[in-house]
């Protein structure tokens, strides 16, 4: 018996409860257990994972979270609190021979002690096991070989930005470069692209697409996520869903427009012109050199093949609550007392619903946002793009 839930797989740590600093530009608040109980309790998410479970400290803490009784180990993967399961991450930076630029990546694994047993081996590879993202010196293969003999999962991250990505500047051409392709579980999009703008890119076309939040404070958790088909939360039936064994699957992803994503269009560093014509290797505007390439312009250099008629979930471009204009706290704050989470906001409250709550005017916008029809300016160059309150 089967059931959809949803999950949000890509979530820092802030802070530990003593205080050390894992991830440098995560809020302070953003600790594991401000996690588990913003995604249980306010978000409204069945799956999570937390991508800087290497840190030992962050390992005690969710070895006593399961002594104290608050938490328990499932036998098929994964770390139970309340209504939601963590599944244990770690996101890393390969930096080596073959690599065009630096390249993060996630790695998942299936309990406590292997994460252990990996952020030992770690330790080893890497100057600070303490924060996240920080550089292995050993290469992409052996860091993959690792992962599969702990029984893990592999997924590059947020592919196409810029920056630290495999497509941004880790690989001229293909991840075969870098990396086996035959140990990579699937692939993470990342803000300022989807599942529609990289449909001629035939290398990906045998991958699953994730989407994820990349949450660096409370607020971001589920900016970005999935919606899975399983028979339960834990990590077999999310390593089945990504390689769609047995019927389970991603059923939908959802996530911003890619208009909105920060490195969307190639923007002048200097003078922050945004420069939508091909060819230019110098800003049109100001004369100077330093263009940071958008998303959509490096996918158009990827793209190898005709438009793949390949059979995938929706990726449904959604707007977040916290993005719509005129929906402060305090409006979330009265909607989740009547709704629960922001999940059954999204989801479940029809626009009648709605409106029997906050003023029609609001109520028509989080539909529109829901649907992704809500005005945007398009963002790049580091800066997101923005939210009007206007149909589109």
């Amino acid at each position: 018996m089967l059931k959809e839930i949803y999950a949000d797989l890509h979530i820092h740590i802030g802070r530990t409860e003593k205080g050390r600093a894992v991830k440098i530009t995560g809020s302070n608040n953003l600790t594991l257990k401000n996690i588990l109980e913003t995604a249980t309790s306010r978000k409204g998410l069945d799956l999570i994972g937390i991508i800087d479970c290497q840190s030992p400290e962050v390992i005690e803490e969710l070895e006593q979270l399961v002594q104290d009784g608050k938490a328990r180990e499932l036998t098929e993967g994964g770390v139970r609190y309340e209504n939601t399961t963590l599944i244990l991450g770690s996101e890393i930076e390969i930096y080596d021979e073959n690599c065009h630029g630096p390249i993060h990546v996630l790695a998942y694994l299936p309990s406590i002690e292997r994460m252990r047993e990996f952020s030992q081996w770690m330790s080893k590879q890497q100057k600070n096991i303490h924060l996240s993202s920080q550089r292995i010196y050993c290469d992409g293969k052996t860091l993959q070989q690792k992962v599969n003999d702990l029984d893990g999962l592999f997924i590059p991250a947020h592919v196409f930005t810029p920056f630290k990505s495999l497509y941004g500047k880790g690989v001229k051409k293909s991840l075969s470069e870098v990396f086996n392709p035959d140990l990579i579980d699937a692939i993470e999009l990342g803000l300022s692209s989807d599942t529609y703008m990289v449909k001629g890119m035939s290398e990906l076309a045998t991958y699953t697409f994730v989407t994820n939040s990349d949450a660096h404070s409370l607020g971001k958790l589920a900016r970005e996520y999935q919606k899975i088909s399983v028979a339960d939360a834990n990590f077999e039936e999310l390593k089945k869903a990504l390689h769609q064994k047995a019927g389970r699957k991603i059923i939908a992803n959802y996530g911003l427009n890619p208009l909105l994503g920060k490195y969307h269009e190639t923007v002048c560093a200097d003078c922050g012109e945004q420069i939508l014509e091909a060819g230019h290797t110098r800003c049109p505007y100001c004369g100077k050199e330093h263009l940071t390439k958008g998303v959509a312009k490096r996918i158009a250099e990827l793209s190898d093949a005709p438009l793949q008629e390949v059979e995938r979930p929706p990726y449904i471009h959604q707007v977040p609550l916290d993005f719509i204009p005129g929906i402060g706290p305090k409006t979330i704050s009265k909607l989740l007392d009547v709704f629960g989470t922001e999940m059954n906001i999204l989801h479940e409250a029809s626009v009648k619903d709605l409106t029997e709550v906050i003023p029609e005017k609001l109520a028509d916008r989080i539909e529109l946002a829901r649907s992704g029809k809500l005005g945007i300016t398009v963002g790049g160059g580091g800066v997101y793009g923005k939210i009007n309150g206007d149909k589109s």
